[in-house]
């Protein structure tokens, strides 16, 4: 019994702990998502299913994984659960309706396509009568990405955007700052040369801002990538080196991939490496996580259409070797081009050889369990348009990046757009008591708008915990609410968020509310005939009276009454109600409860009977047992 508060507290932090790291874990499961790592992803999300955590969001999320991952049966077995979920959004009943589709179980679909519609869900390009790609359709029921402006377009050609260390390095055909201008033919612009600006500059950016060093030339220069220590860039450039054009047998001067190294802060040392050639083009180079692998396009031979994504090993010495085509599954027989590889090892490219919404789409790979690509998805509007897109990179975070388009409504002939895909937000937390630090089970959660109008509601579960989805840029209040406790809220905002944060934390504390009229918690405990020894039910009584009056009400103070039944004589009754009266003190004191706070233990033997069981009337046992009692009056709370 004296280590009775170590034990309260160890469950406490044993249980905060438990939640944090679930926290963790989901959010590390939304990252992969939003990184495309789906086979990664939906592992972690069955660990936050098993854990009972979260239950609702991770069962949706693990049917998009695996509807993403092209596999329709268990996207149903899972998207089945999911549009049973209160309040699920719409989208899953479209979603659902494609699962079943893609098991040809296309009755049932169109009923639940029809609710779809039914429930405020819009038909748009999401047409069952054509022979759409499953998870093409799956991934376009919502959509994902969000454009931002780009402050440094020119009226020019501006494409391959690549943020480095808080900087942007781009090409572009921007060139008057020179009294004499060099025009490419083709376009009539002046050539491409490499530029590098701040990470969400908001300035103009001039002919001052091209990268220092030896990669301009004057002929077109660009797109780059750099290594992951900054210190060596590869970039696109025509067949010039040495102040020489090199043409091919058709009198066109191809491109070629060149290595640059970063000395003195200036880009030099270039190389032009053994994977190009002088009769086809090797371009638009990217690099793996590990700048192991380097990603080009190239026309060269073995080519299956106009141009097609390639990829070679960087080796430790710097030598490159073992070209290989990506495979028929990214390339087609058009042309495909401006490969990018993110942290996860996705592939990302742009092709008007798969089915697109124009010319040039962007696409991304989907790979299975054994790490090869399975599939491909377009990555749908506002990143696809009826014109050329291409250019796609991806920041670190997963969220953010760039691509380039001539769509209308752009500044020059290729536009820079940046773009920002927006995981769900939500607001989540502990309710804990405030007096021991405990989870409060089962209490009320209610989410109010800036207006206090009430959006949402829901309950605690057993670890104290709640997560409620918000929309971003709004002000909220949110209320905790429980029978026993002082009710708490806090006012919170997702205005000017992190785009790549999906959790509010928000915690709330609940004192308990000094009312003796709720203190229904101080039960009678009961004796055997002739014995005071607290039996294993008056024990577990006990134990809930020390717990209450050392986390719920550290301030109460009680007296303890004790009684017998008539059977006996008055002066044996006496002293057996005040032995019943000691055992009970006494455990309350072992149990950690100071004794000023327990002002009075007496017994009255048999003369406070609780029925009509006088001496000498005939009653059932269970009547007397009635009367072996010891009763809790409450003195005082403050």
């Amino acid at each position: 019994m004296k280590n009775i508060n170590n034990i309260f507290l160890y469950s406490a932090l044993f249980l905060s702990f438990s939640v944090f790291a679930q926290q963790g874990k989901q959010k590390k499961a939304d990252t992969l998502f939003n990184k495309f790592s789906f086979v990664k992803a939906s592992k972690v999300y069955q660990e936050l299913i098993q854990n009972n955590y979260n239950k609702d969001y991770a069962t949706r999320k693990i049917a998009d994984c695996y509807a993403l991952l092209r596999d329709p049966r268990n996207a149903n077995r899972y998207y089945k659960s999911v549009v049973k979920q209160e309040n699920v959004p719409v989208e899953y009943y479209y979603k659902y309706a494609q699962s079943l589709r893609g098991m040809k179980k296309y009755k049932e679909s169109e009923i639940w396509l029809q609710r779809y519609i039914d429930s405020g869900g819009a038909p748009g390009n999401n047409d069952f009568t054509k022979n759409v790609n499953f998870i093409s359709s799956v991934f376009g029921a919502k959509q994902q990405y969000f454009l931002d402006k780009v402050r440094f377009n020119s009226k020019f050609s501006d494409f391959g955007a690549f943020e480095h260390d808080g900087k942007v390095y781009f090409a572009s055909s921007r060139d008057e700052g020179v009294s004499t201008k060099r025009l490419y033919g083709w376009n009539a612009q002046p050539f491409l040369d490499i530029y590098v600006a701040k990470a969400g500059t908001r300035k103009n950016v001039d002919h001052t801002a091209k990268v220092p060093g030896e990669i301009n030339s004057i002929y077109h220069d660009g797109p780059v990538t750099i290594t992951k220590d900054g210190k060596t860039m590869y970039f696109s450039r025509n067949n010039f080196t040495k102040g020489f054009e090199i043409k091919d047998n058709k009198g066109l001067t191809n491109m070629k991939i060149y290595r640059a190294h970063l000395v003195d802060g200036s880009w030099t040392n270039i190389e032009d490496l053994p994977i190009n050639g002088d009769d086809f083009s090797t371009q638009h180079a990217a690099l793996n996580s590990d700048d192991s692998k380097l990603y080009f396009t190239s026309d060269r031979p073995g080519t299956y259409g106009g141009s097609d994504i390639w990829v070679a090993n960087i080796n430790e010495d710097g030598s490159i070797t073992d070209v290989e085509n990506m495979g028929n599954l990214v390339n087609t027989q058009s042309a495909e081009g401006f490969p990018f590889i993110n942290a996860e090892g996705v592939l990302f490219f742009s092709s008007d050889g798969h089915i697109g919404l124009g010319l040039m789409d962007i696409f991304a790979t989907i790979k299975g369990d054994d790490n090869a690509i399975v599939d491909i998805i377009n990555l749908g509007i506002p990143i696809n348009s009826s014109t050329d897109d291409f250019a796609f990179t991806m920041n670190p975070n997963g969220v953010t990046g760039y691509f380039a388009s001539n769509r209308r409504g752009g500044r020059g002939s290729d536009d820079i757009y940046a773009f920002h895909r927006e995981p769900v937000l939500h607001v989540e937390g502990v309710v804990t008591n405030a007096i021991n630090m405990t989870p409060i089970e089962h209490t009320k959660i209610t989410l109010y708008d800036e207006n206090d109008k009430e959006i949402a509601f829901m309950h605690t579960d057993e670890n104290g915990y709640y997560q409620i989805n918000i929309d971003r840029n709004k002000d909220y209040k949110i209320v905790a609410s429980q029978n026993k406790y002082i009710e708490d809220y806090r006012k919170f905002t997702s205005k000017n968020l992190q785009t790549e944060l999906i959790t509010i934390p928000t915690n709330l504390l609940l004192n308990p509310v000094h009312d003796v009229a709720k203190l229904a918690e101080l039960k009678d405990i009961y004796f055997d005939y002739d014995s005071h020894e607290i039996r294993e039910d008056a024990a577990k009584e006990l134990l809930k009276i020390i717990y209450l009056m050392l986390y719920d009400y550290p301030d109460m103070v009680i007296k303890i009454e004790s009684h017998t039944d008539s059977r006996g004589s008055l002066s044996y009754n006496d002293k057996l109600s005040i032995d019943r009266a000691n055992a009970t003190y006494n455990y309350l004191i072992r149990g950690g409860i100071d004794p000023s706070r327990i002002t009075a233990h007496e017994g009255f033997g048999s003369r406070q009977l609780t029925n009509g069981c006088e001496s000498d009337t005939d009653c059932e046992e269970a009547d007397h047992q009635l009367n072996r009692r010891t009763h809790f009056t409450v003195v005082q709370m403050e």
